[in-house]
């Protein structure tokens, strides 16, 4: 009987029988291209010693990953690569200055194949300086199948013409423009509708010029920093902290800002404007004028956002603050609300709610540590705050008495309140919390109130 045994499994493990099991070998080349589509391209190029049949089918996936240091690794890629036409591209990869042409030949190599989806992502050894960043060859502004451009750790300085006529998105991350070609760069772009840059202290543009009548997405991130790390280099130059946006987009309707606020000009009304999301953080003013000027710019972009249906908002943490306010605002169709709350900005709030008539679904975040500003008492005015919201978050709760004024305040007038969501930032105050709440009536007989 072992004997037996032995010889089934020998029958079973025969490269005659492992042939006639090997079903996807068999599969058409096409079908194996897709397969292998999925698959990082040094993984796919591992399957070309699996047998003769393998070998040159990785050759012909239309699609690239590529992330690696190795020199000699990313060179056999494009040796043997052959597919003329390029669905999606993405080179990862860390130079040096010997190997500086020859990463452009890779990047020539694909803008001339055909490429649909170009994702560059360039380091260098080292301190970062205009000479280390790699110059973007001109092909790639005369690829005219490109859909999507993502560009990271790379000096662009574009043709004086050029057209990317299906360029639809355009990410520029970590990217060192020679002169002023902002302008330059988006007016070759007649189809775009979705930019996504940052800025960093380093950029040696003063104005952003953003002239795209077909724009749906923006989103800009300006780096915070570190002043102590400037310390040694003598502080920083005005022109380095700000700068300004000028942004003619009819058409936008998703908006996103992070960072450092400088000077937003919104040539054209936001009227399409669906939703939008700021976090601003702020510096440390110098004078009474330049505090004028941040709550002036703060305010400014609220107002330019009145058509908004989804909105997130945090002001940034500058005292100065106290002294704004978002009249004449009004935002008839805004629908939700996310507002992260501190010392200085509760008043911001206010103000929105009572100019939010529409207001469905409020999202506070309170982040601040003391009670010296915070909700006031609002006016007994039934028009004060929306008639339509049913949903209501209160998050980070400390247990303090202006946050209790507030929750008291929205349960006392939202109508038709359905949920009231308490989350305490501190497991002790959970029971506290839960006592002061469940005595406070409540106008909704349908609100559910849970404190977590």
């Amino acid at each position: 009987m072992p004997k037996s045994k032995s010889k089934s499994k020998r029958h079973k493990l025969s490269p005659e029988n492992n042939n006639k099991n090997d079903r996807i070998s068999d599969l058409p080349e096409c079908l194996l291209i897709h397969i292998l589509s999925f698959l990082p391209t040094q993984t796919a190029m591992a399957t070309s010693i699996l047998s003769r049949r393998w070998k040159h089918v990785w050759t012909h996936v239309p699609i690239l990953d590529i992330e690696s240091e190795n020199l000699d690794s990313v060179q056999s890629v494009f040796d043997q690569h052959k597919a003329p036409y390029l669905q999606c591209c993405s080179l990862t990869y860390k130079f040096c200055s010997c190997c500086y042409r020859l990463v452009q030949r890779w990047i020539n190599n694909l803008a001339s194949r055909k490429v649909e989806q170009l994702n560059l992502e360039m380091h260098t050894d080292g301190h970062k300086s205009h000479e280390s960043y790699l110059e973007l060859p001109h092909r790639v502004f005369s690829c005219s199948t490109l859909v999507f451009l993502s560009l990271s750790g790379v000096r662009i300085d574009p043709p004086s013409s050029f057209q990317l006529p299906c360029l639809k998105k355009l990410d520029l991350y970590q990217v060192f423009y020679e002169s002023d070609p902002f302008v330059r760069l988006l007016s070759g772009c007649p189809v775009l509708e979705d930019l996504s840059f940052d800025r960093d202290f380093s950029d040696s543009i003063s104005i952003y010029k953003i002239y795209v009548p077909t724009l749906k997405r923006l989103s800009i991130l300006h780096h915070e920093i570190l002043f102590d790390d400037y310390a040694d280099m003598g502080g920083l130059e005005d022109s380095e902290v700000h700068y300004a946006v000028e942004i003619n987009a009819p058409a936008l309707e998703y908006f996103t800002f992070d960072g450092h606020l400088s000077d937003f000009v919104f040539l054209e009304k936001l009227d399409n404007l669906v939703r939008a999301k700021v976090n601003i953080c702020t510096f440390e003013p110098k004078d009474h004028e330049e505090e004028e000027c941040h709550v002036d710019r703060v305010f400014k972009l609220l107002a330019a956002l009145y058509n908004v249906k989804f909105l997130s908002f945090f002001t940034g943490h500058s005292e100065c603050l106290s002294n704004g306010s978002t009249y004449p605002s009004q935002f008839q169709n805004l629908l939700r609300l996310d507002f992260k709350a501190n010392t200085w900005n509760w008043h911001v709030l206010q103000d929105l709610l009572k100019n939010s008539p529409n207001l469905e679904v409020l999202d506070v975040t309170n982040t601040s540590t003391g009670s010296l500003l915070g909700w006031k008492k609002s006016p007994n005015d039934p028009l004060f705050l929306s008639s339509h919201l049913t949903t209501f978050y209160l998050r980070e709760v400390k247990g303090l008495e202006h946050e209790m004024e507030f929750v008291k305040y929205i349960l006392k007038e939202a109508g038709v309140l359905k949920s009231a969501k308490i989350r305490v930032g501190n497991i002790k105050l959970k029971e506290f919390v839960r006592e002061k709440l469940s005595k406070i009536p409540r106008r909704s007989m349908t609100c559910l109130l849970t404190v977590k």
